[in-house]
């Protein structure tokens, strides 16, 4: 067992506002598929607004830009969940709700295990990513890296 977990971050811009019609749909999904990351084999953390199931709320990147930000055990762990669950169905429908991004909109990290990042952490992470491509400190899942070896610390972006 690695003593390093995987945290991401990826932003949305959305469409319409999250209570706008169009974006029923959407909301109607956000309590399933939070239950069913929550479950997900290899699931740690996910950040969510004060009192909330969910992190629709909080704008810190802006007012249309939703963010999703957690923490798993392992690539595989997200990678599964997002690629081979339900989830997926709803992945393959965000240009619904979503406005296309140029810019890289998820990074991941590896942080040491039971340690939870900060939002200004994932925020450095995905600015690091857009402007200096795939690296220890912030990848892909296309551009991956293995995490520390035990006895080296995770990376440290620089903030």
């Amino acid at each position: 067992m690695s003593d390093h977990h995987l945290a991401q971050i990826n932003v949305g811009v959305l469409k319409a506002p999250i209570d706008a019609p169009s974006m029923a749909e959407f909301a109607a999904l956000l309590d399933p598929v939070n239950a069913l990351a929550d479950s997900s084999p290899g699931f740690v953390w996910r950040y969510t607004d004060e009192g909330s199931n969910d992190a629709t709320a909080a704008r810190p990147f802006g007012d249309d830009i939703l963010v999703n930000f957690s923490v798993w055990r392992d690539r595989e762990s997200l990678w599964n969940f997002t690629y081979r669950t339900d989830h997926l169905d709803t992945l393959r429908r965000r240009r619904e709700w979503f406005h296309r991004l140029e810019d890289m909109h998820l990074a991941m990290w590896w942080i040491p295990a039971g340690r939870i990042p900060t939002l200004d952490e994932g925020r450095t992470r995905l600015e690091l990513l857009r402007a200096e491509g795939p690296s220890p400190e912030a990848f892909t899942f296309a551009a991956p890296f293995p995490p520390p070896a035990a006895d080296e610390p995770a990376a440290t972006a620089a903030g």
